[in-house]
C-alpha cells in the first residue's frame, strides 16, 4: 500500500459484477487502501433495499468530527429511483473525505444506477464471473503472481483440471501450492499435488470434517486416494481448516472486511470459518489442533498407513467438535 495518498484514493467505486470472490476481494482492498491513508477511517456498510434518502444524505454531509469515511452499499441494483437520483447526483461532487463503494450484480436490474454512476466519473472494478477457460487460466497466473510466484501456462491449465473452475477453490489451492513450495509453479509441482484428481481436493475433506459432515467427508477422502492424491495436501488442507477456525473465532465476531486486515487473510475466507465455526467452543478447536498436528505427524512419515491415519483425524475432528455442541 506504500505510495497511497488522499489523493489518489477514488471517490466513488463501482464493483460491477456477479462473482462473490472478485467482489469482495475488491472491497477488502478498498478498506486496506483508505486504512493505509488514515487508519482511523470510518467503514460504514448498507444494504442499498434498506436505505432512505434522508440517511444516505447524512452518511454523505460533511462530518462535524472531521475524519475520512468509507462508505460500502450492497446489492445496488435493488436501490429504490429516488435513492439512485440523490447517488448519482452526489456522485458527480463529491465529497473528498468520504469514499464511496457500491456493490452491482451488472444485470439488468438496476441498470440505470450502474450507468449513472459510470457517467458520473465512478472508477469501475470488473467482478463478472469468468466464463472464459482462458479467463480462469489467466486468474489463476495473477494469483500465484500476486503472492509472489511464477506460474506457467500448463500450470495453471493443470491446477484448473485438478480443482475445477470455482475461483475460491482455485484461490484456496494457488494459497496452499505457494505455501508449500517456493513459488516456482510447474505442471509437475501440481500434479505432486493433485495427482489423478478430478473432482475432490483436500479442501474438500476440510471444509465437511470441519462442519461435522463424516459421511461427506470420508466419501470426499476415500474417492482422492482412489484416483491418487497425495495424503500430504489432504492432511495440510484439514490443518488449515481447523487453524483458519480456530483464528477466526479467536478475533471474536465482526465484520469480515474489517478482520481482513489484522487477520491477514480474505473477507471471503474469513466469512467461510465464520460459518464453520458456528457450533464450536475454544476447548474443542484446540482438540481438533492437537488432531490435525498428530495426523500431520503420521502422514508425513510416522505412519504406516496414511489413509488410515486420515480417516481417524476426520472422525476425530467431528468428535471435537459435536463435543462441543453437547
Amino acid at each position: 500500500m506504500g505510495g497511497v495518498t488522499p489523493a489518489s484514493l477514488a471517490p466513488i467505486l463501482l464493483v460491477l459484477g456477479d462473482e462473490e470472490l472478485l467482489a469482495t476481494r475488491a472491497v477488502t482492498e478498498a478498506v486496506a487502501k483508505v486504512r493505509s491513508v488514515d487508519p482511523e477511517v470510518d467503514v460504514r456498510e448498507y444494504q442499498a433495499s434498506a436505505l432512505t434518502v434522508g440517511e444516505i444524505a447524512e452518511m454523505l454531509s460533511p462530518s462535524l468530527f472531521g475524519g475520512r469515511r468509507l462508505l460500502i452499499l450492497r446489492s445496488g441494483q435493488d436501490a429504490r429511483k429516488d435513492l439512485v437520483a440523490a447517488l448519482v447526483a452526489y456522485a458527480k461532487n463529491p465529497d473528498p473525505e468520504v469514499q464511496l463503494l457500491v456493490l452491482h450484480l451488472g444485470g439488468a436490474k438496476g441498470k440505470a444506477f450502474a450507468d449513472g454512476l459510470r457517467t458520473a466519473g465512478a472508477t469501475v472494478v470488473p467482478a463478472a464471473k469468468l466464463k472464459g477457460h482462458r479467463d480462469r487460466v489467466a486468474f489463476v497466473r495473477d494469483e500465484i503472481r500476486r503472492a509472489g510466484g511464477k506460474c506457467t501456462d500448463d500450470a495453471a491449465e493443470a491446477l484448473i483440471a485438478a480443482v475445477g473452475n470455482d475461483l475460491r477453490e482455485l484461490a484456496a489451492a494457488c494459497s496452499q501450492l505457494i505455501a508449500d513450495t517456493d513459488g516456482r509453479i510447474s505442471a509437475d509441482t501440481v500434479s505432486r499435488y493433485y495427482r489423478g484428481r478430478v473432482e475432490v481436493s483436500g479442501f474438500t475433506v476440510a471444509d465437511a470434517t470441519m462442519v461435522g459432515d463424516v459421511p461427506a467427508a470420508l466419501e470426499a477422502l476415500r474417492w482422492a486416494l482412489h484416483v491418487g492424491v497425495d495424503p500430504v495436501p489432504i492432511a495440510d488442507a484439514l490443518a488449515d481448516g481447523v487453524r483458519t477456525v480456530a483464528r477466526v473465532a479467536s478475533a471474536g465476531r465482526g465484520n469480515p472486511y474489517q478482520l481482513a486486515s489484522s487477520l491477514g487473510m480474505p473477507a471471503w475466507k474469513i466469512e467461510r470459518a465464520q460459518r464453520q465455526g458456528r457450533g464450536w467452543t475454544p476447548e474443542g478447536l484446540v482438540r481438533a489442533m492437537q488432531v490435525a498436528a498428530e495426523c500431520n505427524a503420521a502422514v508425513k512419515g510416522g505412519s504406516d498407513d496414511r489413509a488410515y491415519a486420515l480417516e481417524r483425524a476426520v472422525f476425530s475432528v467431528a468428535a471435537a467438535r459435536q463435543g462441543s455442541t453437547r
